[in-house]
This record gives structure tokens, C-alpha cells and sequence, in this order.
């Protein structure tokens, strides 16, 4: 019995010898598969140590796209071997398939590794303590897949038989017509250009509009839109259009951060006023966190309704939110030792009520003891 199978299957083997082939081209696409997930494994884990992030990128962007090429030549040979053997019109299809698969697949490898090369890249500087520049970094990496884009699209229109400066002339003629159709988005399209060439803010910035209620940090700009976080957490998408006719303030690139505060004290304090406006200033061109190479200002300013009123003008040299207002806390705290520490004290809203003494009482009416006698 075992005899009469195995005659059977040789014999169907020495009929149809593109079994035998097809098995054979499987074969060896599995056995290539497994060899260079081990090569690329083994040599990632290598380059890895040696401090070069380029070719750990290039080596992290080849691993899917090189499957999937290895898998997509040895199947399309397979399907040949079988479409030698039986006619078919799908077949016929294959070689082609295979070429858009092959153009394909290498543009993703280049977007792959463009990718990895500008994660690459922040991770070196920020490594070296140096300063990145994300927003451009992300334009320049988004520009050059766009292209790649581009390019294989291109190239796969001209494999189907299509010729590249007819699609070429039939875009310039039906751009008009796209253009209408889609202006918005090619308003946010420029306005992401122009966003990546002006460079107004950058990520990581605190922005916000005066004209528009948005404010927030910049965690992405894209083509379309760009993403703040405000400071609830929550994200806020904007068009990048709205840039475009908006007035946009950028507090982070603030040189210094200033403190404008107005104190007041008593009126009966009037003679220590001069005092104390000295020793505030003093206090201020010697504090450690006061940035003394810009405005700085204390002087008695106005007689309100119930104090002595004297401002303080001046820049700190931190712009960190934080540490702003514990160097503010600290600045207020001396002031008001300043203050006690000449007998003073800081007012607070009060109304004096004079009250004028009783007239003496006129000829004919009862005083004081006599209020409620009888005549």
C-alpha cells in the first residue's frame, strides 16, 4: 500500500513538475525570510551599542519592507511557475502587480527610514545636550516622504502605460478645477507652509490669540492642522488657515517676565514713605533672580482713597512660569518686611467718620438735665 502511494505521487510529480517547483521557490522564500530576520536582528543588536543612530534607523526601516519584498518576488514566481503550466488571464496579471508591489514596497522603506532618521536625529542632539529645532526638523522630514509619495505614484502611473507628462498636463489643467473644489484645504495647506517658513511658534510653545479664544502648548504641526494642549489638558485642533488672519502672541519667546505691583501704605506712614521706597529698590538691584539690566522702578505714585500708593516695576531673569511666581512671592515677602521694618503698615480700606460737637443749647430750651421736664 505505502508502495502503490508513493508510486502514485511520483507519478504526479513526474507529470506535474510545477508543484515541484512551486514548493521549491516557497522553500527557499521561507528560508530567506528566516535568514535575514536573524542577519537583522543580530546586526541591529550590534550597531545599537556603538552610539550611531543612523544606521540603527536604517536597519529598524528595512526589517517590514524587506519581508514583505522577499515574500512578494518568491509568491509572483511561484504563481509564473503555475501560470506556465495553466493558462490563465488573471496571470497575466502578476508581473505587473509585482512591479507596483516591488515600487511600492521601496517607498516605504524610504518613508520608513526618513521617519526613523528624524526621531534619529532629536535623539542625538538632545543626547549631546544640544538645541533641536522640531518644527523644522518635522517640515524637512514631511516634505522629503511627501515627495517620495509623489515619486512612487509617478513611477507606478508610468508602469500601468500611463505616459507621465500627459497625467503631468491633465494636473495643471484639472488643478483649477481641484483648487475650487478644495480651496479650505489648500488654505491649510499654505498656511502650514507658511506657518514652517515664518516660523511664528515652534513645538513646544505657549501660544496664544487675542482675537480668538485659543491658547495653548504646541504639541504638532501638520499640514491641515496644528495641535495645541491647553492648560485643562484637553486638545484643541486649529486649521492652519486661522493663522493666517489672526493676531498670535508667543509668550514663550518672551525675554524676561515682569512684576507690576502697586502697595499701599497709611496715611500715617506718610514720613517713611521715602524710607521704605529706598530700601525696596535696594532690595531689588540685589536680589539674585531680579534681572537689574532691564526697567527697574519704585516710586511713590498716587494718594488714593485710603493709602499711600507706590509701584514696583521690574523683570525677573527666569521666563519659567513656576519659578516666576516664587521668585514673585519672594520679592512681595521682603516687601512687606521692608515695610513693618520702618514702623509701618500696609493699608487696607477704611473710612474715618468726623463727627462735629453738639452746638449749646439756645435760650428757652432745656440743656442736657432737663430733657423731658415739665415747665
Amino acid at each position: 500500500m505505502d508502495n502503490a502511494l508513493l508510486e502514485k505521487l511520483l507519478a504526479i510529480f513526474r507529470d506535474d513538475t510545477w508543484i515541484v517547483h512551486m514548493f521549491v521557490v516557497v522553500l527557499v522564500t521561507l528560508t530567506l525570510d528566516f535568514v535575514q530576520k536573524r542577519v537583522l536582528d543580530r546586526a541591529y543588536e550590534r550597531l545599537s551599542q556603538n552610539g550611531n543612530y543612523w544606521d540603527d534607523a536604517l536597519i529598524d526601516a528595512m526589517r517590514a519592507p524587506l519581508r514583505t519584498l522577499i515574500w512578494l518576488i518568491g509568491l509572483s514566481y511561484a504563481v509564473g511557475i503555475a501560470h506556465a503550466d495553466e493558462a490563465n488571464a488573471l496571470f497575466e496579471l502578476v508581473p505587473q502587480l509585482r512591479d507596483i508591489g516591488i515600487i511600492v514596497t521601496i517607498a516605504w522603506f524610504l518613508a520608513r527610514f526618513i521617519k526613523r532618521g528624524e526621531q534619529s536625529y532629536i535623539r542625538q542632539r538632545v543626547a549631546r545636550g544640544q538645541a533641536v529645532d522640531r518644527t523644522t526638523t518635522d517640515a524637512v522630514a514631511k516634505l522629503l516622504r511627501l515627495s517620495v509619495v509623489i515619486t512612487a505614484v509617478l513611477v507606478i502611473l508610468q508602469t500601468l502605460g500611463y505616459s507621465i507628462s500627459g497625467v503631468l498636463a491633465f494636473g495643471g489643467v484639472g488643478g483649477i478645477a481641484v483648487g475650487f473644489a478644495a480651496k479650505d484645504l489648500l488654505a491649510n495647506f499654505f498656511g502650514g507652509l507658511m506657518i514652517y517658513l515664518d516660523r511664528p511658534f515652534s513645538v513646544g510653545d505657549w501660544v496664544r490669540s487675542p482675537d480668538r479664544d485659543i491658547e495653548g502648548t504646541v504639541e504638532e504641526i501638520g499640514w491641515r492642522l496644528t495641535k495645541l494642549r491647553t492648560f485643562d489638558l484637553r486638545p484643541l485642533y486649529v486649521p492652519n488657515s486661522l493663522f493666517n488672519n489672526v493676531i498670535v502672541e508667543n509668550p514663550s519667546r518672551m525675554l524676561n517676565r515682569r512684576i507690576f505691583e502697586t502697595v499701599g501704605i497709611r496715611y500715617e506712614d506718610a514720613g517713611r514713605m521715602a524710607a521704605i521706597v529706598d530700601d525696596v529698590r535696594s532690595m531689588l538691584e540685589e536680589h539674585p533672580e531680579i534681572d537689574t539690566d532691564r526697567t527697574l522702578i519704585v516710586n511713590f505714585t498716587t494718594f488714593a482713597a485710603s493709602s499711600l500708593n507706590f509701584f514696583i516695576y521690574t523683570f525677573t531673569k527666569t521666563r519659567e512660569w513656576v519659578k516666576y511666581h516664587a521668585v514673585k512671592q519672594d520679592v512681595l515677602l521682603r516687601v512687606i518686611e521692608i515695610v513693618e521694618q520702618h514702623g509701618a503698615e500696609c493699608a487696607f480700606p477704611t473710612t474715618t467718620l468726623h463727627v462735629a460737637s453738639m452746638p449749646p443749647p439756645l435760650d428757652g430750651e432745656p440743656g442736657d438735665g432737663a430733657a423731658g421736664a415739665n415747665p
